[in-house]
C-alpha cells in the first residue's frame, strides 16, 4: 500500500488529540496527503497513556506545538488552513466557537476548506461529555467488573472519520467548495453494537456460543476458539474429529485430547479455522 498514494497534493490539518481522529489522519497520511497536526503546549493526552502508539501514529505526519488561546497561535494555525483542504477537529463545538474555529465562522474565511468534527453524540448533544466506556454501557455491551478490551466506538469512529474525509476531500475537489461533515462516536457505537441489538451475538443468538461448530472450547491446556460456521467447515470438523453427531458435548469431550496450540496447529493441517486464546 505504500506505493498507494491517491491523496498526493491534498493537505490536512488535524486539532484531534486522543485516538479516533489521529488514525483516520494516519491513514490519509499513509494515502499520501500532507497530515500537519495541530497540538497544544502540553501535547496529546494519547503520548501519555500509549507512547507507542502515539509515535506510530504521529509517524507521517507534522506536529506542531501551538498555543491556539494566544493570538501569535491563532494567526499561525489561520496561515495553514489559508492552503489546506480539509480540518479534523475533535473538541467541543463550543469551545471550538470560543476560539473562533467553528465550520460556520471558518467558512466565511475559507470557502474551498472541508470540515470534519469527531464529536461524542451527534446535532444539539454535541458537547455532551462522553467516552468510549460510556457509550458502551449505554449499549449493554459491558459485562462488569470487566473493562472492555477494545475502545469500539473510538476504533468505529476512526474507520468512519476517515472515510468521511475521503468523501469530503472528493467533493471538493469535484465542487471547489468546502464541506462539513459530522462524527458522533456514540453513533460510531450503535452501528458496532448491531450484531448484539439484532441478537446475532446474544443469548442463544447464532455466534453467541451456541453452535457447536461455533464456540469457545476448553481444551487439555488452554481455551481453544472453534469458528467452523460455513457448511463445509463444519462437515470437515465433524469427519476429521470423527464424530457422528455434532454438539457442543460431543466437540468438547473431543477437543479435550490435545492442547489448544495443538488443535490450532492441526486447524493448519486440516483447513478448519481453529485459534487457541493467548
Amino acid at each position: 500500500m505504500s506505493d498507494f498514494q491517491p491523496l498526493t497534493g491534498v493537505r490536512v490539518v488535524t486539532l484531534a488529540l486522543n485516538v479516533p481522529g489521529p488514525i483516520a489522519a494516519d491513514k490519509l497520511a499513509k494515502m499520501g496527503a500532507e497530515v500537519i497536526k495541530i497540538e497544544p503546549p502540553t501535547g496529546d493526552p494519547l503520548k501519555h497513556y500509549s507512547s507507542d502508539w502515539y509515535s506510530e501514529l504521529s509517524a507521517k505526519q507534522k506536529v506542531i506545538s501551538c498555543n491556539l488561546k494566544t493570538e501569535q497561535g491563532m494567526a499561525e494555525l489561520l496561515a495553514i488552513l489559508a492552503t489546506t483542504d480539509l480540518l479534523i477537529t475533535a473538541q467541543r463545538p463550543s469551545a471550538l466557537e470560543r476560539l473562533g474555529l467553528s465550520w460556520q465562522q471558518l467558512k466565511v474565511q475559507f470557502p474551498k476548506l472541508s470540515y470534519l468534527a469527531i464529536v461524542g453524540h451527534s446535532g444539539k448533544e454535541a458537547d455532551k461529555p462522553g467516552h468510549d466506556l460510556t457509550y458502551q454501557a449505554k449499549l449493554g455491551l459491558l459485562t462488569p467488573p470487566q473493562m472492555p478490551k477494545i475502545l469500539l466506538a473510538d476504533m468505529v469512529g476512526a474507520e468512519k472519520a476517515f472515510s468521511m474525509a475521503l468523501a469530503a476531500i472528493l467533493n471538493n475537489q469535484k465542487t471547489a467548495k468546502g464541506s462539513y461533515i459530522e462524527v458522533a462516536l456514540e453513533d460510531a457505537a450503535i452501528e458496532a453494537s448491531y450484531p448484539f441489538t439484532y441478537g446475532v451475538t446474544d443469548t442463544g443468538g447464532l455466534l453467541s456460543g451456541a453452535l457447536a461448530e461455533y464456540a469457545l472450547y476448553e481444551t487439555a491446556k488452554g481455551w481453544l476458539a472453534v469458528a467452523a460456521l460455513e457448511p463445509h467447515f463444519k462437515k470437515r470438523l465433524q469427519e476429521k474429529l470423527g464424530l457422528e453427531k455434532l454438539t457442543k458435548d460431543s466437540v468438547g469431550k473431543a477437543l479435550m485430547g490435545k492442547t489448544a496450540d495443538e488443535w490450532e496447529q492441526w486447524g493448519g493441517v486440516e483447513d478448519i479455522p481453529l485459534s487457541a486464546i493467548r
